[in-house]
């Protein structure tokens, strides 16, 4: 197990329950925001209704290309170094492809732009590193059965196999997935959305297909599902995930007994050898709460949103929640930040949810017509995307997952020379304004060769990018601004930038000034010290 890498700043490990945050939940939301926290220097108890991981069926398997940088950051790049690489999307109507999707990246980074790998395994990556994380303590086998906060904290009453107890914290972040509607109803907020009553089965076989292990494959409407699709992704281990849309009543162990399963499979993959690793039967849901926080409760995951699987949006938008709320709880633990920090996430991740909702939403729209207009409607762009490039482009085959843009955020200072255009062709990187994520590349760090991209030296600080004649000037505003302990760093993007690849995404200019959060989202672009002056204080919710 690779251990995480040793911090660029000096980070006071805090004690108490008055600096402790209560994770409820112990899957790869929960795990993440532990390790952050953690790595952060605040102390977590992490607890899980379940008596123990259950290791079984693969769940979540697309990783995205920022997912897999917070992963790294606390040390979990075996994710990115055991994940199958993909970089294409591509997708059919029956068995012409109308067009592929290369997975673009605004500067070089050295991580791949989506690797598969089971949830299982990447849950038994970070729980070695929870292992051995002293500010982590896990607790199994406590429910959840009551949640009480005031001004000092959080208290929560968890039922154990050894009788009741209670548990104290500053605040608590509640990641207990899907059917946390428990948690939602002590919290009091609810889950509008809507359920969708098409089935779908998932496949994972064993098998060797020439050709798919480095791309996914979509299907509309193939001779061997008439009428509906059929997604394929691949796995590490010859390893193929197949996921069709089936009829609502579809019997899984009936299809297991009478060998139309093994005809399903065959239908795609002809007469090779296989062998089924994990099936299941599901549906899903569109369903977003009414509040991504409730005082000093804050919700994450699974729990705060639901969303269609296509475009792999669920557990990416889930480390998106755990490293927005970790560095703002930890800034305010540290009394870095006030309180008033924590408002953002409401903001920044509520946003992000209702756009992954809007985004799903209208792929399912067009994967499963709800009446027979739209059915109508969809073939007709279907038949025409044989021939036109503009029917192509209505072709809906999921959206695949990006980090969210904070560009409306109260923590953003919006550059008028570089308005928002808006959400970027798909496949394609947001423009660099303030609110997108910085770029990624490969650095050179003197005296730190374990640092080799440009986000593992932002992550964890404060940061100004800023030409080398002006640093004494900026670090003289960052004094002014910044309580003394506030980790602070104000780097020359012309030596740490070796091949110029994130001067390129951000298309700088030799005197500009960015101001970067310590999750590697810009804040803002400056040109003069009184505005970086105003855009620190804004990213911290002192302005």
């Amino acid at each position: 197990m690779r251990a995480t890498r040793p911090p660029l700043h000096d980070i006071p490990v805090l004690t108490g329950p008055e600096h402790t945050v209560l994770v409820l939940g112990n899957g790869p939301v929960g795990q993440t925001a532990a390790l952050l926290l953690a790595r952060w220097g605040v102390p977590v108890v992490l607890l899980d209704s379940r008596t123990h991981r259950d290791p079984v069926g693969s769940k979540a398997i697309c990783q995205q290309r920022d997912v897999l940088d917070v992963w790294s950051w606390v040390g979990a790049g075996a994710i990115a170094e055991e994940g199958l690489t993909w970089h294409t999307a591509r997708t059919f109507y029956r068995d012409q492809e109308l067009f592929s999707v290369e997975l673009l990246d605004p500067g070089r980074s050295p991580l791949p732009p989506f690797v598969n790998l089971s949830q299982c395994r990447s849950e038994e990556i970070l729980d070695g590193l929870i292992a051995d994380q002293p500010l982590i303590e896990v607790r199994w086998s406590h429910e959840v059965t009551g949640l009480v906060q005031d001004d000092s904290g959080v208290r929560v009453t968890c039922r154990t196999p050894s009788g009741e107890t209670e548990l104290h914290g500053a605040y608590a972040v509640a990641a207990g997935g899907a059917r946390g509607s428990a948690l939602r109803s002590m919290l009091g907020v609810g889950f509008p959305g809507r359920s969708f009553e098409d089935a779908f089965l998932i496949c994972d076989i064993r098998a060797d297909l020439p050709g798919w292990e480095q791309e996914r494959r979509f299907y509309f409407d193939p001779e061997w599902n008439p009428g509906r699709q059929v997604l394929i992704h691949p796995c590490p281990d010859s390893v193929f995930r197949i996921d069709w849309q089936v009829e609502p009543e579809f019997d899984l162990a009936a299809a297991r007994a009478d060998g139309s399963l093994d005809t399903r499979i065959r239908q795609i993959i002809g007469e090779r050898d296989y062998e089924v690793v994990w099936s299941s039967l599901y549906r899903f849901h569109s369903r977003i709460t009414t509040a991504m926080r409730v005082d000093r409760v804050l919700l994450a995951g699974d729990l705060a949103h639901l969303v269609a699987p296509f475009g792999a949006r669920g557990l990416n938008s889930g480390v998106g929640d755990a490293d927005n709320v970790a560095w703002k709880l930890a800034f305010v633990l540290h009394g870095w930040a006030p309180p008033a920090l924590l408002d953002s996430y409401e903001h920044e991740r509520g946003a992000a949810a209702r756009e992954n909702l809007e985004v799903t939403t209208a792929t399912m729209d067009f994967l499963v017509p709800q009446d027979e207009a739209a059915h109508a409607r969809r073939h007709e762009i279907l038949q025409a995307s044989l021939t036109d490039p503009a029917a192509r482009a209505r072709v809906d085959s999921g959206r695949l997952s990006e980090p969210f843009w904070y560009v409306d955020s109260p923590l953003t200072t919006p550059d008028p020379e570089r308005p928002w255009p808006g959400r970027p062709p798909r496949g394609h990187p947001a423009e660099p304004v303030p609110g997108v994520v910085l770029p990624d590349a490969p650095v050179e760090w003197p005296g730190r060769p374990d640092l080799t991209r440009m986000r593992e030296v932002v992550r964890g600080a404060v940061t100004v990018l800023a030409p080398e004649d002006r640093h004494e000037a900026v670090r003289a505003v960052l004094e002014e601004t910044l309580s003394p302990a506030v980790p602070r760093q104000v780097l020359d993007l012309a030596r740490v930038d070796t091949t110029g690849a994130v001067r390129e995404g951000l298309r700088s200019a030799d005197d500009d000034l960015w101001v970067v959060r310590p999750d590697a989202f810009l804040a803002a672009r400056a040109t003069d010290l009184a505005q970086v002056r105003e855009a620190v204080g804004r990213a911290l919710a002192r302005a």
